[in-house]
């Protein structure tokens, strides 16, 4: 996926770019800086020494030397004053200066840190969101990977709020789940406890049946079609698959692929797949969600285009649960999802 948020140490991302937030005499003080400096060597110091100074909100780029990426990116961020120095400006140039740079020198994959998270203050529960809102924008015009690198939960923070309401929704979901399982278990032991008698008179006096009476309206319209046909007809007779029925959707919202591609956080490769062999790609369920995101279908046509490809919300996961509460709040933003499945330690929607 274009975007990913994971937990891990920056200095060991195997990308070709990783991005240090620094100040601007470019020196290795503490954070992540400090952190960066030490596992790259003292080559980064001198060569770092000869860049110097940094000005607020620009980017620089060496070599990697000992990392594993190829190159380091320099940036100069904002301490917070309280939002009135301009702070929300000077980060959103840093991200937008170290991609552009990223992209100048040939990149395909770069880290970033949470930039000025740290000890220059800037508010935990603003910078995840204003990374990720920065970074979108920029991918809509570029094919890049990007990471964004949270070394733990400390890190940032989650809305409390969303936090709670997600997690009522999940236990509710939960409730209402083993209400219908007591009442179908009770139903059936009543069943059970009726005299033969009574059970007996009460079959001889109802007709029987069909088989197909207790099937919801399309099982009994595909068990009526399918009985009266031959394997070769039924097979000719069934749904299109995932691909076609997403192309279906597209046209249906009036978007372009691209633009249905970019919401859903999906690359160009695995949308050149999806088109070039339709009739057998198989998506993931976090791929199929994301496309469904990003067309803002309802919970049934999420339904619609997920059985396509043999997938399904179900009551049970908590992933499935998450997906479910925001189709239901109408919020369609892929990456506010992706923010709150992170937090529940759940894949997140992409490919």
């Amino acid at each position: 996926m274009p975007l990913q948020i994971i937990r891990q140490d920056i200095t060991k991302m195997k990308v070709d770019a990783i991005v240090n937030t620094t100040n601007e005499e470019m020196v290795g003080y503490s954070g992540v800086d400090l952190a960066v400096h030490t596992a790259a060597g003292p080559l980064l110091d001198k060569k770092c020494k000869k860049l110097a100074p940094l000005g607020l909100g620009k980017a620089k780029i060496t070599k990697g030397y000992n990392l594993k990426a190829k190159y380091i990116i320099h940036t100069f961020g904002p301490v917070w004053r309280g939002g009135i120095a301009n702070e929300s400006i000077i980060l959103k140039s840093c991200y937008t200066e170290s991609l552009k740079l990223a992209v100048a020198n040939g990149c395909e994959s770069v880290a970033f840190p949470l930039i000025s998270a740290g000890t220059y203050g800037y508010p935990k529960d603003q910078v995840l969101k204003f990374a990720i809102q920065v970074i979108t924008e920029f991918l809509f015009e570029h094919e890049l990977t990007v990471y964004l690198c949270v070394y733990d939960r400390k890190s940032y923070e989650f809305s409390r709020v969303v936090f709670n309401e997600i997690s009522e929704f999940i236990d509710d979901d939960y409730i209402e789940e083993q209400k219908a399982v007591f009442t179908s278990e009770i139903e059936c032991f009543e069943r059970t406890l009726l005299p033969n008698e009574i059970r007996r008179r009460d079959k001889l006096s109802a007709p029987e049946p069909p088989v197909c009476a207790s099937m919801p309206a399309p099982q009994r319209a595909e068990y009526s079609n399918a009985k009266n046909k031959t394997l070769a007809e039924y097979m000719k007779a069934m749904d299109k698959p995932f691909a076609w029925k997403l192309f279906d959707y597209i046209d249906a919202k009036g978007m372009t692929d691209v633009e249905c591609y970019k919401k859903a956080n999906v690359d160009k490769k695995t949308f050149s797949k999806i088109k070039c062999n339709p009739d057998k790609y198989k998506p993931s369920k976090q791929t199929a969600v994301a496309f469904a995101i990003a067309l803002e279908l309802t919970l049934d046509e999420t339904q619609d285009l997920l059985a396509s490809a043999g997938l399904t919300l179900s009551h049970s996961f908590t992933f499935d649960k998450i997906i479910r509460y925001f189709l239901q709040k109408g919020v369609y933003d892929v990456f506010e999802i992706n923010e709150a499945l992170f937090e529940f330690d759940q894949m997140l929607l992409g490919c």
